[in-house]
């Protein structure tokens, strides 16, 4: 389970997953995708990034791109981490497409089961003031955003993938 993060919140995702595959029988390895040093080493892969301008961190974006070759030989999903779960009325309904944009950021033909697109948590803490004027200005919502279940959810379809393999 490999993550870029700024604030915790995609970590906080990962290590969700990655309690979820244990407890179906699966373990995993959660880390910073700037610590990996033996990609070679996994038999599989769940990676994910907080997006920022609709694009994944550098860190995780340099991974895949690093790692294009070997994602492709071994089962892999990915996921992002944003706030269409903080925003509301036709913002809230641009979350489809922010996760089109996203994915399409991605190193092309980057090969990978499915993608998901997780709201996190946005703290007024986190954004300078004209940011937080933007953020109010959406009909944005300070808080943590995070849907467990459909996390929990989505560990379940891996794990089930992993399993009957």
């Amino acid at each position: 389970m490999g993550y870029a993060t700024v604030h915790g919140s995609t970590r906080g995702v990962a290590e969700r997953l990655a309690a979820s595959l244990g407890r179906a029988g699966l373990p995993a390895d959660v880390r910073p995708l700037d610590t990996v040093d033996d990609a070679d080493a996994y038999g599989a892969f769940v990676l994910g990034s907080a997006v920022h301008n609709q694009a994944w961190l550098a860190p995780a974006r340099a991974f895949v791109s690093d790692n294009a070759g070997l994602l492709g030989e071994r089962p892999s999903w990915i996921f992002s981490v944003g706030m269409p779960g903080a925003l509301r009325g036709p913002w809230k309904r641009m979350a489809p497409v922010e996760a089109r944009v996203v994915v399409r950021s991605l190193p092309a033909g980057l090969p990978y089961r499915s993608h998901r697109l997780f709201s996190g948590v946005i703290l007024r803490s986190q954004l300078p003031l004209g940011g937080r004027i933007r953020f109010h200005l959406m009909g944005g919502r300070f808080g943590d955003h995070r849907d467990w279940e459909a996390i929990d959810a989505w560990a379940s379809e891996i794990a089930g993938e992993l399993l009957r393999a």
